[in-house]
């Protein structure tokens, strides 16, 4: 199971990843101490969308079709992005309880579902995923914290995917609001399954801070700083950080961490 992720993590064309997550089998045991020297070609992406920068990717207005487009574009490339952070961690780290590679074929699962519903819905609306740039924030903090699991933890599914429970009740609002109740409700099932997987960072991150005695609101300020994680700034989605398990001492934390911060 853990070499055929890797094998869908090489996968360039969105639709062979998408067909090869899918046909992952998942009822034979699982090899936890398989380990594969790391090939080239990671992660397998298309030629398109041109990454740049994250400033250059312009904003635009959801109140028009281009914008729209643009915004739908930039929710496909984050899920794109996920099916790669949830196959990386189930081939790069061993030694972990089966059931964690089980919950992270999940989310590659869910992810690859959420790629494909906003890539069709691009697709209605006349453009494809590789027509608009995009920037690589996610898959530059995997590649950071490829040597340590705690740290991926950490800082991927706990803080950048976290964000995205902030981000997305406001962005349903707006493609609402310019009509596109389609979208909206993508955004929905998105937001849905989403805390899903922050719950799973949550669950291993602290599973792995118990078993090396670590406290976990400590322990992730030490890697934030570390690893150079960006800072998060409010408004925060509390409801949707609590179902996903965030306890209340981590949600003080960063809301302090936030108060503190130059606005």
């Amino acid at each position: 199971m853990r070499a055929q992720a890797l094998a869908a993590l090489l996968c360039q064309a969105p639709a062979d990843k998408v067909a090869a997550v899918a046909a992952i089998d998942s009822s034979q045991n699982v090899d936890a101490a398989w380990r594969a020297a790391e090939p080239p070609g990671i992660p397998g992406r298309p030629a398109r969308p041109e990454l740049v920068g994250p400033f250059k990717v312009k904003q635009r207005s959801a109140h028009t079709a281009a914008g729209r487009a643009a915004l739908i574009h930039s929710l496909a490339h984050i899920e794109f992005n996920a099916i790669n952070l949830a196959l990386d961690i189930v081939w790069r780290f061993a030694g972990m309880p089966a059931r964690f590679y089980h919950d992270w074929l999940r989310v590659a699962r869910e992810e690859a579902h959420h790629f494909s519903l906003l890539a069709g819905h691009l697709r209605g609306m006349g453009h494809e995923y590789g027509d608009f740039p995009a920037h690589d924030g996610l898959w530059e903090m995997a590649q950071r914290t490829s040597d340590d699991l705690l740290a991926r933890l950490a800082l991927v599914p706990r803080t950048l995917e976290a964000r995205g429970l902030d981000a997305s009740p406001p962005i349903r609002a707006k493609l609402a609001e310019a009509g596109d109740e389609q979208a909206a409700a993508i955004l929905d099932v998105i937001l849905r399954d989403e805390i899903g997987h922050v719950a799973i960072g949550n669950k291993w991150y602290g599973h792995l801070c118990r078993q090396r005695g670590l406290d976990p609101v400590a322990q992730y300020r030490d890697l934030a700083r570390h690893y150079r994680a960006p800072r998060l700034r409010g408004p925060f989605n509390m409801q949707a950080r609590r179902q996903a398990g965030f306890s209340e001492a981590e949600l003080q934390a960063l809301q302090e961490q936030d108060a503190a911060a130059p606005h």
